[in-house]
């Protein structure tokens, strides 16, 4: 394993999650449920855990109070790892929640440099060579270390991880280039007229002294306050040696309902998903099982919880614990929630079904 003691990790996690319709609605995206077994910023700190460093800052905005309080009741429970909360963790390094916050002193975060930047003596912690910038709305298992190890090799001071893409979904994200040495050439987010079918996988490792330079001359212009807008094209207009290291596997950027749908149909399209339900954290209800059932009375071709009472049929659909299907109900193409109550009778297909029973109907052959 990677000696990543060097390492500082940081978490960003500051969406709103407004293009999630009512999904999002009260509710922080990174918290978002998913797989029918965790929440969405699980799976950057299950990675981070199971690479081996020890410690994650947490980068955040909306909610501070709400979000910490959920990691550290999840995450800082037990040794060897745990959520730093940067200028709020003090208040939480005991075993039970603070009664009470510091007062925030500094402006909100304008973006992801931004995040960066006001929390810089966090970042820029004394002993860091490296920082490794993970977010909190993507889904992929991963072992950081052979990236750091890669990264450390190469003298690079900026290593970004790429994956090879269908072409009609690379406008979505930034698109990059290489040469034949492996060497960063082209960097454009969200381009109109892609000319690659390589995307930035958007986590990444940094020469942090390189990386506090940039943001050090970038604040204060006019930029746009972001590590893909700002911070990786002003490097690589300056010459810096940025090596891509390409993930294999499955890695999916979740920015919208519909995109959230789809990759729960994926997980329920049969034995071998893309991402399989054993491979993922379980942080919603640990004590409940789950598998998926290729065909059985009242079910098929779903991942469903050991804990489901059902008297309809459910089938190529993800349900999360404590889901209870009324006699006669169909539950097709959708995913369901934590507790979720399916009334007698109904007919739902290609939905997500909040935790309160709302029906959150998602639109077929949506591409964002």
């Amino acid at each position: 394993m990677a000696d990543l003691r060097a390492v500082r990790a940081v978490l960003l996690a500051g969406g709103e999650g407004r293009r999630m319709g009512p999904l999002g609605t009260g509710r922080l995206k990174p918290l978002v449920p998913y797989g029918g077994t965790c929440r969405l910023i699980d799976f950057s700190l299950a990675n981070a855990r199971a690479s081996g460093l020890p410690e994650v800052l947490l980068l955040s905005q909306y909610e501070e109070r709400l979000l910490m309080d959920d990691l550290h009741r999840v995450w800082n429970s037990g040794p060897g790892f745990r959520v730093h909360f940067g200028p709020y963790d003090a208040a939480y390094r005991g075993r039970e929640l603070p009664a009470q916050l510091p007062q925030r002193t500094w402006p909100l975060e304008r973006g992801t440099a931004d995040a960066l930047v006001r929390k810089a003596q966090y970042v820029f912690a004394e002993g860091t060579e490296q920082v490794l910038v993970l977010h909190a709305d993507h889904v992929y298992r991963y072992d950081y270390g052979p990236l750091v190890e890669a990264h450390r090799a190469s003298g690079a001071a900026l290593t970004i991880t790429y994956q090879r893409i269908d072409p009609r979904w690379v406008h979505l994200f930034g698109m990059v280039r290489f040469d034949g040495g492996g060497r960063l050439t082209e960097f454009t987010e969200k381009p109109e007229h892609p000319t690659s079918d390589l995307v930035f996988a958007a986590f990444c490792v940094f020469d942090a002294a390189v990386l506090r330079r940039y943001l050090t001359e970038l604040d204060g212009t006019d930029w746009q306050h972001d590590i893909s807008r700002d911070v990786i094209p002003a490097m690589l207009a300056g010459g810096e040696h940025i090596r891509g290291h390409e993930v294999h596997g499955h890695w999916e950027d979740i920015g919208t309902v519909e995109r959230y749908h789809r990759a729960h149909l994926a997980l329920a399209s049969g034995p071998r998903p893309p991402l399989p339900v054993g491979l993922m954290p379980r942080t919603v209800r640990p004590a409940v099982g789950r598998r998926w059932v290729a065909d059985a009375p009242g079910v098929r071709a779903s991942v469903v919880p050991s804990d489901l009472v059902s008297a309809g049929h459910v089938t190529d659909s993800v349900l999360f614990p404590g889901v209870r299907v009324g006699a006669g109900a169909r539950v097709r193409r959708s995913v369901v929630l934590p507790g979720a109550v399916i009334p007698p009778g109904a007919d739902i297909d290609g939905a997500v079904v909040l935790e309160d029973g709302q029906i959150q109907q998602v639109a077929e052959g949506v591409s964002a």
